[in-house]
């Protein structure tokens, strides 16, 4: 049996190493008067993410045995680590905005080394999957980048969430994620943020640093209005967005008038699929130079139970690309199912406060653990050894205990000999037990 290695860019020594280089490239200025470096507090950061620590405190304690502290030397490429206190006073200091190039840099190598094209869904173009979540809610820890909600009881609580934007396709189990958006009160406003606006910076972000992706934009209904359209037209940017009757009553009654098209096809499961849809509808009475092709779809399955969806697109719809449309719309729930969900109950422990700060710290915690989730993904699609390790463990969860075990047990000098106890099920020979006698 030929042994399997590990791609030079694609798998943990190669995504590591381009994560180190972006931070190093950052500018601080407490680096030069200090000997524990931003690379290095950052790089703990994503370690935390990467080894699935529930806490920083366990992070703190840990580090300081000999096995945890050579594998995060060997492995992660931190040269000293941290105390918990002071990577969240450095961390703090860190705007999120500053951790896109690694993001930025990982998704160029998963480009340049062919991965991204078995995502490509229509016509050379990628689906992009955009929704809002939760991830920091107290009702005393604060900032002043907390949104707010004041209770009718008096009560107050305050809270983080994010944006997300993942590439999906509807035959991958694994997403592609690009940095998030922080929903957070904004300098100098007083009222809170919201997703619409906070898609107001997302999406003209993403087109600076990816200027020539062909991307197909889904949404759910709250995306389905006027100006949110116009920008992703003049971002080059097509669109599958769900749509609601209360939220588009006009859209919905122009069509009832309308001569719909029809369709119907029965898959081998038994199920059948049912569509009406007519191109070049006004999309409301507001906005009826927004012109959209509305389609209309019912899911049957064999024992009567059924689905509806509606979505608007700038996709032309007929016969033959209704059905791929419809998948195309209904893979959006993949940025819940895969990413929200994933990051909430398979370990990264999502909803937790690993720690609030003053500026940036949540937010940038929040970064870095969507960075070490963008990378274990890249890995679950590119690299042949991560992915036998984890088919070896069965389940995610147990991937990642068996991860853990062998992390705090052994000194491990490389990823290569790590994924290969784990994918090929034997006794770690070829790492070195700590001696503890």
């Amino acid at each position: 049996m030929t042994k399997l290695t590990l791609r030079k860019e694609l798998s943990a020594p190669g995504l590591f190493k381009t994560a180190r280089k972006s931070f190093e490239s950052i500018d601080d200025p407490v680096s030069r008067r200090s000997n524990l470096t931003l690379a290095d507090c950052l790089m703990s950061g994503l370690a935390i993410f990467s080894l699935k620590y529930p806490s920083l405190l366990q992070f703190d304690r840990a580090q300081s045995e000999t096995e945890v502290a050579h594998n995060l030397k060997s492995l992660y490429h931190i040269q000293k680590v941290p105390s918990d206190t002071y990577l969240r006073e450095r961390l703090d200091e860190v705007s999120p905005e500053l951790l896109r190039q690694a993001f930025k840099a990982i998704f160029s190598q998963f480009q340049r080394g062919k991965e991204l094209e078995a995502y490509s869904y229509i016509d050379g173009h990628y689906l992009l999957s955009i929704d809002g979540t939760g991830f920091f809610s107290s009702s005393e820890v604060h900032c002043n980048n907390c949104c707010v909600k004041n209770h009718r009881d008096g009560r107050t609580t305050y809270y983080h969430q994010m944006l997300g934007a993942v590439l999906v396709h509807p035959d991958i189990s694994a997403v592609i994620p690009f940095p998030p958006e922080p929903i957070l009160k904004q300098d100098g406003a007083k009222k809170n943020d919201c997703e619409r606006n906070a898609a107001k910076r997302l999406l003209p972000a993403l087109r600076r640093e990816h200027p020539h992706l062909k991307l197909v934009v889904i949404e759910d209904a709250l995306a389905s209005n006027g100006p949110h359209i116009k920008q992703l037209q003049t971002l080059d940017m097509r669109f599958i967005l769900g749509v609601k009757p209360k939220g588009n009553v006009a859209l919905f009654d122009w069509a009832a008038g309308a001569t719909m098209q029809t369709h119907e096809k029965r898959d081998d499961s038994g199920s059948t699929h049912k569509f009406e849809w007519i191109n070049d509808a006004p999309l409301n009475d507001t906005c009826e130079d927004v012109r959209v092709n509305f389609l209309k779809y019912w899911e049957i399955k064999p024992n009567g139970k059924q689905q509806h969806f509606s979505w608007v697109t700038d996709l032309l719809l007929t016969e033959k690309t209704v059905y791929k449309i419809m998948r195309g719309g209904r893979a959006r729930w993949k940025i819940e199912n895969e990413t929200f969900n994933t990051l909430k109950n398979q370990g990264y422990h999502f909803e937790h406060n690993f720690g609030h700060g003053y500026k940036h710290l949540s937010t940038t915690f929040a970064y870095l653990m969507m960075l070490a989730f963008l990378i274990d993904n890249v890995q679950a699609v590119s690299c042949q050894l991560f992915k036998k390790a984890q088919i070896k463990a069965i389940s995610k969860v147990r991937f990642w205990e068996k991860f853990r075990h062998l992390f705090f047990g052994y000194l491990i000098d490389s990823w290569d000999d790590f994924y290969s106890v784990m994918a090929y099920g034997k006794q770690p020979t070829q790492l070195v037990a700590d001696d503890t006698s």
